[in-house]
């Protein structure tokens, strides 16, 4: 694994060298006035092939770290065992005998549902690989604040600093401050859902694991979903993104609660370096130590060719295991569901998700058992409760291109 992780930080850093020389080149003939086709060709080749590697390198860390992390004993075991073979039973024939009888016994804690609630809980283990899996393929989970609930309601107060403050002398009175300023924000939640289907020759079939096959069937459909709805989501039956929020190119002293503050690129069609560094430093100290960019792929390869003042590229591939590739000293997120450089359009964004997005998972997946409705296969409509609110307006900033 420790190989294979620095080939790929080579493969990296030749790439890159490669993409200089190639951007330079580019560079002096536009001073020249001279065609460029053939060398923007060559450096989006080069580009997919960093962000190819950078992928790889990725994975391949993240597996080494997950398989160098120490198992845990799980408590309850025996019953969570027991579960997960009266689940695969229903999987596998429909037979919920075993799940109901786990119903009415007094010891056990689980919450397993019955059809009448619109299916059955999946055993513990395998909705923490769903979660797990999830945090790996949606962006947005990995960088924002994820909460699990038992409930259908979550509310958070958010303290807008109103109390007042100030200096006295030793002995003097102190007079009484004004109460601070509270709001309260909820997530916007709603119910995602997928369809997969498989025969029932499949599901008879021992050697065919059920869990591998429900877990790589929802996570992409679940995935693709979820990162769409955590970035622009209109909070409609599903999480608002962060993007959906009104924005104002007020100060955060200025800005009512609830904005995010927006700064205009002078292009309708490209970003510059000087603009990159005025979102930096109009995020607040506190909010920069946690910070990060996110845009999508298409963003990425034409901030690659950005240079500062002195001729140093802004971009910084990760040539260390471990270490993220770093524009102006802050890490990138690639986030699909983010817009291309284009007019009018919210394309960078950077700032303390942990702080600034809010993600909240209502515990359980829920599964329907369907033999009926696309004969001869079987269905398994599976649901989970997901929101997900701006919690803190102050943490995220927006470069909008200008308008056409």
């Amino acid at each position: 694994m420790e190989l294979e992780i620095k080939n790929a930080i080579n493969e990296i850093g030749t790439a890159f060298n490669e993409f200089k020389k190639s951007n330079d080149e580019r560079l002096a003939k536009l001073e020249k006035g001279e065609g460029v086709a053939d060398l923007e060709a060559k450096l989006d080749q080069i580009n997919g092939k960093i962000s190819e590697q950078e992928d790889l390198k990725e994975k391949l860390e993240a597996l080494e770290k997950k398989t160098a992390r120490p198992g845990q004993f799980a408590p309850g075991k025996e019953q969570a065992d027991e579960y997960k073979s009266a689940f695969e039973l229903f999987m596998r024939k429909g037979d919920e005998s075993a799940l109901e009888e786990l119903n009415t016994k007094s010891h056990t804690a689980m919450n397993t549902g019955s059809d009448a609630d619109g299916g059955y809980s999946v055993p513990e283990q395998l909705d923490r690989n769903i979660s797990a899996t999830l945090k790996d393929d949606v962006v947005m989970r990995a960088v924002s604040n994820v909460i699990t609930l038992s409930t259908g309601e979550y509310k958070k107060l958010f303290n807008l600093h109103g109390a007042a403050s100030g200096w006295v002398g030793e002995t003097e009175a102190r007079p009484n401050t004004n109460g601070p300023k509270l709001a309260a924000i909820a997530p916007f939640m709603g119910e995602i859902y997928a369809n997969p289907e498989v025969t029932q020759k499949l599901l008879d079939d021992s050697f065919f694991s059920i869990e591998s096959w429900l877990l790589s069937e929802i996570r992409d459909e679940f995935a693709e979903q979820e990162e769409a709805a955590f970035t622009h989501g209109d909070g409609v039956n599903k999480p608002k993104g962060y993007l959906a929020y009104p924005m104002d190119t007020k100060k955060d002293d200025a800005r009512d609660f609830g904005k995010l503050q927006k700064f205009t690129a002078a292009a309708a069609n490209a970003v510059t370096g000087d603009e990159l560094i005025t979102l930096v430093y109009g995020l607040r100290k506190k909010y920069r130590r946690g910070a990060r960019w996110m845009m999508n792929g298409n963003t990425i390869a034409a901030i690659r060719k950005l240079k500062d003042s002195n001729g140093e590229y802004l971009w910084q591939p990760s040539l260390q295991a471990g270490q993220p590739s770093m524009l102006m000293g802050y890490s990138i997120s690639e986030n699909e569901e983010m817009p291309d450089v284009a007019a009018s359009q919210n394309a960078i964004t950077f700032g303390d998700f942990r702080r600034g997005y809010t993600i909240v998972d209502r515990i359980g997946t829920r599964i329907l058992r369907d033999p009926y409705t696309n004969k001869p296969f079987v269905s398994f409509y599976t649901t989970k409760r997901v929101g997900g609110m701006l919690a803190d307006s102050n943490a995220i900033k927006v470069l909008t291109l200008k308008a056409s």
